[in-house]
């Protein structure tokens, strides 16, 4: 399964994985992680939202890459969105 690995600088990391997953949770299952992350389930694929000290960690797994890619995109936009004035930047890698 292909995946793809985000990182958002930020010193209010578990702010906006709290608020993302909050956004979301209306709509698909969200659960908490042990480490203060969160898992979402956009039906075949997996977001998990790693917050540090200094940084937003996203990881993506999905069936195909066309999927893969259309998840980052909404990832990207709505953390951008949430964080518009302070100009955050989603940088993805694979």
């Amino acid at each position: 399964m292909p995946s793809s690995l985000g990182r958002v600088t930020t010193d209010a990391a578990p702010r906006y994985a709290k608020q993302f997953a909050s956004h979301f949770g209306r709509k698909i299952p969200v659960e908490e992680t042990p480490d203060g992350g969160h898992r979402l389930a956009f039906q075949e694929t997996e977001v998990v939202l790693q917050p540090a000290d200094d940084h937003l960690l996203i990881r993506v797994t999905s069936p195909d890459g066309t999927t893969l890619t259309a998840i980052q995109d909404v990832v990207s936009s709505h953390l951008e969105r949430f964080g518009r004035r302070n100009e955050l930047t989603v940088t993805w890698e694979a």
